[in-house]
């Protein structure tokens, strides 16, 4: 009797532990579905009849545009590399996952320097044609809706491409020779063969797409365009009331959600097997010619305009400026990005271990129903996480501060609202579904009879996780650690709404200067995010080698 209750004791702390986690990350959700409906200023009837209708119509706006132009871009872009061959496929096969390492508005600021009057592509035409002034020739508004979504789609189209290059390799070849065998030609073997096995991936890219485009802030800025997430900023940040904010963030959540399902059913109603495991994989086709030409030329644009473009004009003001290295700010502004970055990363990739074993070690069904639900934290914009953890955040400090000075008479202030403290909350709640689906993974891979033996042994629960699972499990958990820190350093809504006053990091370093239109002090912030996030892109490179 003694030792069930034991066994039952210990198998509900772990379940306590998971609920624990589970609960930390759930907060921010549940504070914006509290503060919309009940707000200490009610503005939702003028937020209806004036400017959310306009919110809500330009984010459909983008989210569609960004999410018919990125399906073009990568699926397209996968159809070919994995299909055929041609001059500089091989390279462009990884290549066209580059853009991944560079943060949306660190594009959009490169293309406004490229295309605006002062920037080198017009003043090139200038100097050709001999014009003096904007007057005498036309060119493209760039502050655009339609430029915004350019940038976007060149920024996040490598979600469609990944998951629909993965589902054409697990293809079989055979179906491709048969359907050129009954006289399919190349468009034909797309859109009756093809694209009808890739959709469900195609789909599952889209909607993360659409995701991405919800959740942005800096390019939509930077263009002007007016959504959901900039209405956030423009109630709280001008308006002062956050029960307005909240009410517009529960907008943005109903249609993540809605993305989510849309997702979610599309999966599960569109599957499509392999014949079997011997199946020959697809064989590629060589293409000659002007064939060969135009298949480069497609699958280098996304690349050009995703990460060659943005790379190169961040570079060119970089060498043009060296002496912005040793700018005053940037040196500070990296390492509270290292410190912050480093240990939201730490504690996500922690919170996700405790999490995973609690669920296999407990078993039970309340921790496992609430998995799935800690996954929503990477669905949810930055700038709905940061009205879902400012006011909690603010009440939970106050009674803490009103409980220390009622014993020791000291007002200690705020300790968590206005802290690094709060950005490194955010990250780990906006990230932690990165490293659950990696630790899970990674818990999967192991045997179940290494544990069960470490268990035989005498080694307790702890103990098995720390010789046992950790050190099988390290190169996953690692990677785990690099690719959260990476997100962490991009991240821009959730850190400019919630830091300390006088801090930045690079990503609030490179908003701020190149809103003032310094992109030259801008650049050098902006290289050191892209090369953290070329190190991702590589470690995502080699699983895909090696898968």
């Amino acid at each position: 009797m003694r030792r069930k209750w034991r066994g039952w004791a210990r198998f509900d702390l772990w379940s306590l532990a998971a609920l624990g986690v589970a609960g930390v990350v759930l907060v921010p959700l549940l504070a914006v579905i509290w503060i919309a409906f009940h707000p200490t200023e009610n503005i939702w009837p003028h937020l209806l009849s004036t400017v959310l209708p306009r919110y809500f119509t330009a984010t459909v706006r983008m989210m569609f545009g960004v999410g018919v132009l990125a399906a073009a871009m990568g699926a397209g872009a996968a159809w070919l590399v994995v299909m055929y061959r041609f001059p500089g496929s091989r390279f462009l096969e990884y290549a066209l996952l580059f853009p991944m390492a560079i943060p949306a508005y660190v594009g959009a600021y490169a293309l406004v320097d490229f295309l605006d009057y002062a920037g080198p592509l017009q003043g090139a035409l200038r100097g050709i044609f001999g014009w003096n002034s904007a007057r005498d020739y036309w060119f493209p508004e760039i502050h655009s809706e339609p430029t915004a979504i350019l940038v976007l789609a060149s920024a996040f189209y490598p979600y469609v491409y990944l998951m629909t290059r993965a589902a054409l390799r697990e293809q079989s070849g055979a179906s491709y020779e048969v359907a050129r065998a009954l006289g399919l030609g190349p468009w034909g073997m797309f859109w009756r063969l093809g694209l009808p096995l890739v959709r469900p991936a195609i789909a599952a890219g889209v909607a993360l797409v659409m995701m991405e485009t919800v959740a942005d802030f800096g390019t939509v800025a930077t263009f002007g365009v007016q959504t959901l997430t900039t209405g956030v900023f423009s109630t709280w940040l001008n308006g002062g009331n956050a029960g307005g904010a909240a009410q517009i963030a529960g907008v943005i959540l109903v249609l993540v959600l809605v993305l989510l399902s849309v997702e979610y059913l599309g999966r599960r109603r569109a599957r499509f097997h392999r014949p079997s495991r011997a199946s020959r994989p697809v064989s590629p086709i060589v293409l000659q010619g002007i064939w060969a030409v135009a298949a480069a030329a497609l699958c280098a644009v996304p690349f050009l305009l995703g990460f060659v473009l943005p790379t190169a004009v961040m570079l060119g003001h970089a060498l043009a400026k060296p002496q912005m290295w040793l700018a005053p700010g940037l040196a500070e502004a990296a390492l509270n990005t290292v410190i912050v970055g480093g240990i939201a990363a730490v504690l996500t990739v922690s919170a996700a271990l405790i999490l995973i074993y609690a669920v296999r070690m407990a078993g039970r069904r309340l921790a496992r129903s609430v998995l799935p639900l800690t996954s929503l934290g990477y669905a949810m914009p930055g700038a709905v996480l940061a009205v879902g953890l400012l006011v909690p955040l603010a009440a939970l400090d106050h009674r803490v501060a009103d409980a220390v000075a009622a014993v020791t008479g000291h007002d200690p202030g705020l300790m968590l609202t206005g802290t690094s403290a709060a950005i490194v909350l955010a990250y780990l709640v906006r990230f932690f579904g990165i490293a659950q689906g990696a630790v899970d993974s990674a818990f999967g891979r192991i045997s179940p009879s290494l544990p069960m033996a470490a268990r035989s042994l005498g080694r307790g629960a702890g103990g098995t996780l720390r010789e046992v699972y950790l050190p099988l499990m390290r190169g996953s958990v690692l990677a785990a650690l690099l690719v959260v820190f990476v997100e962490c350093v991009k991240e821009l809504p959730a850190t400019l709404l919630l830091r300390p006053f006088n801090f930045n990091t690079l990503a609030t370093r490179v908003y701020e200067l190149a809103s003032l239109e310094q992109i030259g002090e801008a650049a050098p912030a902006a290289l050191i995010v892209t090369a953290m996030g070329l190190v991702a892109v590589a470690l995502l490179v080699r699983a895909t080698r090696q898968d």
